[in-house]
């Protein structure tokens, strides 16, 4: 028996070698540059030896080494490196580009076929069904849950001011959790079961770290073997924790609508006073003709995942990076002092739109510090990039990461300098040198509220607390995760402002 399988295994593993060296595929990827691999199994004796961080410099130094376009090999597989705008404007600007799989398809035991993975016409009707909640009308109604988060956040910092250093990510991560649980799911994290919430934000953490592993341990690839392997079972350890949740929170907000009566959620009653369930209500009141219960549950999972720790990440790096820069600190400042004076009071949206200087030193941070670094697609016909052609049967990683850091685009690309963003240095840049939010048809369809959140939280705490530098850039020690994230903590130290006051 055993010498049967074993003649097995060589058969297939001589025809995934013929395969590589012979076929059509194969003479096409070995034209590509990238490191040295060895038959069969490519790179993937260098990438199972990679760890959180190690991995991070690996991706980046495909780009450093060999330029806009280099590959990575694994068993029976190949990845494409992209980080020149022309190429990846290729990719993402073509509805023939939209397929996504490995590394996404590892995430369908929790997200299913929610909007971030599912593909076809199955993605198309849900992003159709979906972007009615973030029309930027509906957006401004969730202005009051923004407020109210932020300065729960703030009254957090203002028992910080005494420390010489504090820690952001925690913080920040709970407020942007908060804010995502209420205007995703309708319910305030404060509100529910003290256990249940703690086993679903511990949840929400760790299942990352069990994704990751799983990418770089080549041999689980395979859901066959990953099935009986420990990792999986803690996984669905996991995955039982985050779906309890929001599964418990769905039927609860399906019982209150039956309940109440409510049957459409287009009048404005539905997103005024504490009634801020625009996303989740927007599911149930389609739920059994163009979406399912686990088809909202799907989509409730993504929003949660995709909205909060992007965004407590991107203003972690921020205001490291504004407590070192103190010019531009104080021109922020100055703009909020002409457009609220000394006033404390919440922002509305019409004073957050003319906060033009803010918004470029949230858009130069989000270039320097993009919350998802790289993304990728799976091609299913050739393409011609960077002088090559890429076969069908190929995933792309798109590096935004580095496409952010183009000279020819972005001179001196690691100095934080807002004012690129001020409308007359964008005439004539191209459209996909700058793409934090991703681009194309399957660009993040939240990336309005997320500069409505960002904008709030920052024109908020910079009127109440001057920043003073303790992490700086060079500090930054990058690790691999599904969104970018830092080795070791973010310290700022938060010094009250004490010539403003409350109206």
């Amino acid at each position: 028996m055993f010498f049967y399988l074993l003649l097995v295994v060589i058969v297939l593993l001589a025809f995934i070698c013929l395969h590589l060296r012979f076929s059509r595929w194969g003479r096409l990827m070995a034209k590509i540059p990238g490191n040295k691999s060895y038959p069969i199994i490519g790179d993937s004796i260098d990438i199972i030896k990679l760890d959180a961080v190690s991995s991070f410099v690996y991706f980046r130094n495909l780009c450093k080494d060999y330029g806009r376009i280099s590959k990575m090999q694994m068993i029976g597989s190949a990845a494409v490196n992209l980080a020149h705008h022309e190429d990846i404007e290729i990719i993402l600007s073509s509805t023939r580009f939209n397929e996504k799989q490995t590394p996404y398809n590892f995430m369908k035991p929790w997200l299913g076929d929610g909007l971030l993975i599912s593909n076809g016409e199955k993605w198309k009707q849900r992003r159709k069904l979906l972007t009615p909640a973030f029309h930027f009308n509906i957006l401004k109604k969730f202005c009051h849950t923004f407020n109210e988060h932020t300065e729960r956040f703030l009254e957090l910092l203002d028992k910080e001011t005494s420390q010489e250093k504090t820690n952001v990510k925690p913080l920040l991560t709970r407020a942007t959790l908060d804010i995502m649980c209420e205007t995703s799911m309708g319910t305030s994290m404060h509100e529910t079961s003290g256990s249940t919430t703690k086993k679903y934000f511990d949840a929400l953490y760790d299942i990352g770290d069990v994704l990751l592993e799983r990418f770089f341990k080549v041999w689980l690839h395979s859901d066959f073997i990953y099935n009986y392997s420990s990792l999986a079972k803690r996984e669905r350890k996991l995955l039982k924790d985050l779906h309890n949740f929001t599964n418990t929170v769905i039927d609860e907000r399906r019982e209150y609508r039956q309940k109440h009566n409510i049957t459409s959620t287009t009048g404005d009653e539905m997103f005024s006073g504490k009634v801020k369930k625009a996303m989740l209500d927007l599911l149930l009141e389609n739920e059994g003709t163009k979406i399912d219960s686990e088809g909202i549950r799907e989509e409730v999972d993504t929003f949660m995942f995709e909205g909060h720790d992007t965004t407590s990440m991107a203003m972690s790096f921020m205001i490291m990076r504004i407590a070192n820069e103190p010019e531009i600190q104080d021109k922020i400042y100055k703009e909020l002092q002409g457009v609220f004076g000394d006033s404390r009071e919440p922002p509305t949206v019409e004073e957050l739109s003319e906060l033009k200087y803010l918004e470029c030193c949230i858009k130069e941070s989000l270039r320097i510090y993009p919350s998802v670094p790289f993304i990728a697609r799976y091609i299913t016909e050739d393409a011609e990039l960077g002088g090559y052609t890429v076969p069908a049967g190929t995933i792309v990683q798109i590096d935004i990461f580095d496409c952010h850091r183009n000279p020819e685009i972005w001179p001196e690309p690691e100095k934080f300098i807002p004012e690129r963003f001020l409308p007359e240095n964008c005439v004539g840049r191209h459209s996909y040198a700058y793409i934090p939010f991703s681009a194309g048809a399957r660009n993040c369809i939240g990336q309005k509220f997320a500069m409505l959140e960002m904008k709030t939280m920052m024109s908020c705490l910079l009127r109440r607390f001057k920043l003073e530098p303790v992490t700086t850039h060079e500090d930054i020690v990058f690790y691999a995760d599904l969104v970018l994230r830092t080795k070791n903590p973010i310290y700022v130290k938060f010094r009250p402002r004490t010539k403003t006051m409350y109206k």
